[in-house]
């Protein structure tokens, strides 16, 4: 994440103090990447910034706060980039030092710390946060091409638990499909070759139409003797509750759908327990 900030910021004409981490190396190339400087202390870099975005896993953040809460941060702006966190909980019932607390998460999977700022144009960034430069933030994201969505703080772990099922959970779903290839005598790379048109197709029709008009297969179809087959062949009770949690929601979009349909059946088989 610092990586492609701190290029996501240069390239689009936001200066970048420079970099410093307890492991001098990963400072220094960071530096290098965004031709910037790396600093030996954390004192030097707090000293020269007028914001400082702490770019580590969720649970280290608030022990970064805790070492900046010692310096002299009055005035300063202190940004984390957690998607669950907001910027008041990291400080973990400590006192703010006069700083300004923002989070500022960009919606987008940082794959590869050396190109995915190249992408960071097309993202979406949620903001959130007290202080009078959540709006200048704001602005100038929006300047440099991503949507941008100011959040309360109230809002934050839903809209991270949104991510998370739109990211992540789809994962577990691919990794279920990919299983199930397999044991039909597909290799992994013969899975993801046979299920790439269809997973692409059906990814950007329900980005454009939405879920109920991007739905099709045997739940909206009210075909429960198949959905009952789909069960009684799923390979452990884990892929059975995936299944059937799914399911149990595509039954709701499908009466959506199609309200005329008689969707009775289906809830019977997908509400009656789990081997």
């Amino acid at each position: 994440m610092g990586f492609s900030l701190g290029k996501f910021f240069t390239q689009g004409g936001i200066p970048v103090t420079g970099y410093y981490s307890r492991h001098r190396d990963s400072a220094q190339e960071a530096a290098r990447f965004t031709e910037t400087k790396a600093y030996d202390d954390l004192l030097s870099l707090v000293q020269a910034s007028d914001a400082l975005f702490c770019t580590v896993p969720d649970g280290a953040i608030p022990a970064v706060f805790a070492q900046l809460g010692a310096l002299e941060i009055r005035g300063k702006q202190i940004c984390h980039c957690s998607g669950a966190l907001t910027a008041q909980e990291a400080l973990s019932g400590r006192e703010g030092g006069g700083a300004y607390y923002y989070s500022i998460h960009p919606l987008f999977p940082i794959s590869s710390k050396h190109t995915a700022y190249r992408e960071l144009p097309g993202a979406f960034f949620c903001l959130e946060g007290e202080g009078p430069h959540l709006h200048w933030w704001a602005q100038t994201l929006t300047a440099l091409g991503p949507q941008v969505r100011i959040l309360a703080p109230e809002a934050k772990l839903r809209y991270h638990a949104a991510c998370a099922v739109a990211s992540n959970l789809m994962c577990a779903l691919g990794k279920l499909s990919l299983d199930l290839l397999e044991s039909c005598g597909f290799s992994q790379e013969e899975a993801l070759q046979a299920l790439s048109p269809l997973m692409q197709a059906n990814l950007t029709h329900l980005l454009q139409a939405g879920p109920v008009a991007a739905l099709t297969g045997p739940v909206e179809r009210c075909d429960s003797v198949t959905v009952q087959k789909h069960l009684s062949i799923l390979p452990d009770a884990a892929a059975e509750m995936l299944y059937r949690g799914a399911s149990q929601t595509l039954t709701q979009l499908a009466r959506e759908k199609h309200p005329e349909a008689d969707y009775t059946p289906m809830d019977k088989i997908l509400n009656g327990g789990s081997r």
